[in-house]
């Protein structure tokens, strides 16, 4: 139990402060270049990893509910792991998982709670609205929006491939290509690097088959 709280806790702090951080300094689409191939570009995002989402507001809600049954669903499975003694290679990756759904919901249910401003969604137009300058913390609950309303804060940018055709080309000139254009979070990096551990080493993390 203590590994899978110390791995948690790692994370949550590196992907917190990394979050407050960008969004008390940088304005939206604000960027960095730290190096080649490497930015740190602000965006906000209402739904899922590397920028997915659906439903407007009523598909935030569902995916904040989605992600509380999951968390809970892993407190279950992490002490039926432990009492059956399974290995490291199912429980840290798990823990990294566990933790970066934790972190990604800390900024749904309360970042618009603690900020002053923050990307919003008007019903009257079915869209979510950006904002200009730069946010500050507030008090709990004198933020710019209510609970469970609040964006996910990305900022990891890997454009390993970024270059604009020449505009002399025929039909595909002046076209922007990028590679890997998504931006994520610590917490998206987390559940991804877990997944992979999980998939890579899958023979050892469940040797007898996927058992719950």
């Amino acid at each position: 139990m203590k590994k899978i709280i110390a791995i948690t806790l790692i994370i949550l702090l590196i992907d917190q402060i990394s979050k407050i951080y960008i969004k008390t300094n940088f304005q939206v689409n604000d960027f960095v270049s730290i190096m080649p191939g490497f930015k740190l570009t602000f965006v906000e995002n209402p739904g899922m990893a590397y920028g997915f989402h659906f439903g407007g507001i009523i598909g935030k809600y569902f995916l904040v509910i989605v992600r509380i049954f999951l968390i809970g669903g892993m407190v279950y499975l992490f002490k039926n792991w432990l009492q059956r003694g399974e290995s490291n290679y199912l429980i840290i990756p798990m823990s990294m998982i566990f933790a970066g759904a934790i972190g990604n919901l800390i900024d749904g249910m309360f970042y618009g709670l603690i900020f002053d401003s923050g990307t919003v969604y008007d019903e009257s137009i079915d869209q979510w609205i950006g904002y200009g300058g730069i946010s500050k913390l507030v008090p709990f609950g004198q933020g710019y929006s209510s609970f469970m309303r609040g964006c996910v804060v990305d900022m990891l940018h890997f454009p390993l491939v970024d270059f604009t055709l020449p505009d002399s080309w025929p039909v595909i000139g002046g076209k922007h290509i990028e590679f890997f254009k998504y931006i994520f979070n610590v917490a998206d990096s987390a559940i991804t690097v877990g997944a992979a551990f999980l998939l890579i080493f899958r023979k050892k993390a469940f040797p007898n088959g996927l058992e719950f």
